[in-house]
C-alpha cells in the first residue's frame, strides 16, 4: 500500500511522533493508523525499558485544589533534563495528570498511574507514549493529597517545589498562602511534636546525648541535656512552633490564633525537586 505525505501529517498529528517514525509506522501497519499508532506505543515502550538505568531529576512538582476547597494534592513528573521540563507539551501533560488526581483522588500512586488519561490511554501508557517521543526517561515518581476543611496550595517560582496545606476551617487566602509558604520555605517534619515519628525522636536524643558527652558531660547529665536539645530540635521542626517567617516574634499557632482562635493546621505535604 502507498504511504502518502498526508498520511504521514496526519498520523504526526495525531501522536507528536517525528516524521520518519509515522511513515515508518504506517509501512509496517499497511496503512491501518491505529496499528501504526500501536507501533509507535509499542516503540516508546522499547525506549521506556532503554531509558530505565538513566536518572530523570529535572522536571516539574505541581500542587493544586480542586474546586470547594476541601481537597489538594502534589504530583511530580519527572525527566532527564531543564529544556524538557521548561516545554509547554510536558507541562500539558503533568497538568492533565494533576487534574485526573483531583477528580478521581486515587488511593496512590499506582491506583493514579492505571486511570484514565484520555486519547484512549491510561496514564501509565501516556507516559511511555510521551518516552518514545520526547526521547528521555520521564517518570511519575511522586502523588501525595491532602484532605481538609479547607486546603492551599503553594507552587513556589520554576516547580521545583510545592506544598498542601490543611486547615481547620476556611481562612483568608493570605493567611492560607502564609503558611503554605513557611511549609515549603522551613520544611518542618510533622504539624506538632504529637506527629514527630518515633524514629525521629530516637536519633534527635542519641545524637544530642553523644553531642553532649563528647563535650566531656557524665552520661547522666548527657541525657537531660539531650532532652533539652530535643525540645529546641521540635521547636524548629514542627510548623505550629516554628517563628513565622514573616514575623520571627510570633509561631506560626500564634499567628493563625491571632486570626481566628480555631484555626490550625491539620496536615501538610511538601515534595521538592533535589
Amino acid at each position: 500500500m502507498k504511504i502518502t505525505a498526508a498520511d504521514v501529517n496526519k498520523l504526526r498529528q495525531q501522536t507528536g511522533a517525528g516524521m520518519m517514525d509515522c511513515k515508518k509506522a504506517l509501512q509496517e501497519a499497511n496503512g491501518d493508523f491505529e496499528a501504526a499508532i500501536d507501533h509507535l506505543r509499542k516503540q516508546g515502550q522499547k525506549v521506556a525499558a532503554k531509558r530505565s538505568d538513566r536518572d530523570a531529576r529535572e522536571g516539574l512538582v505541581i500542587a493544586k485544589v480542586a474546586d470547594g476547597g476541601g481537597k489538594g494534592a502534589l504530583i511530580v513528573l519527572n525527566c532527564e533534563t531543564d529544556f524538557v521540563a521548561k516545554n509547554d507539551d510536558f507541562a500539558v501533560v503533568a497538568n492533565t495528570i494533576m487534574d485526573v488526581a483531583l477528580k478521581n483522588a486515587p488511593a496512590d500512586l499506582n491506583a493514579l498511574m492505571a486511570m484514565d488519561y484520555g486519547d484512549g490511554l491510561n496514564i501509565s501508557d501516556k507516559i511511555t507514549e510521551q518516552i518514545g517521543k520526547i526521547g528521555e526517561k520521564i517518570e511519575l515518581s511522586a502523588y501525595e493529597q491532602v484532605s481538609a476543611g479547607c486546603v492551599i496550595a503553594y507552587n513556589h517560582p520554576g516547580n521545583r517545589l510545592a506544598s498542601v496545606v490543611g486547615f481547620t476551617k476556611d481562612t483568608s487566602s493570605e493567611i492560607g498562602r502564609d503558611v503554605a509558604m513557611q511549609v515549603a520555605a522551613m520544611a518542618p517534619v510533622a504539624v506538632n511534636a504529637d506527629g514527630v515519628p518515633a524514629d525521629i525522636i530516637a536519633k534527635e536524643l542519641e545524637i544530642g546525648k553523644d553531642l553532649a558527652i563528647q563535650e566531656g558531660k557524665p552520661a547522666e547529665m548527657a541525657a537531660k541535656i539531650a532532652q533539652g536539645r530535643l525540645g529546641k530540635f521540635l521547636k524548629e521542626a514542627t510548623l505550629l512552633s516554628q517563628p513565622f517567617i514573616k514575623d520571627n516574634k510570633m509561631t506560626i499557632d500564634q499567628y493563625l490564633k491571632s486570626a481566628d482562635k480555631d484555626l490550625t493546621v491539620t496536615e501538610f505535604r511538601r515534595i521538592a525537586l533535589n
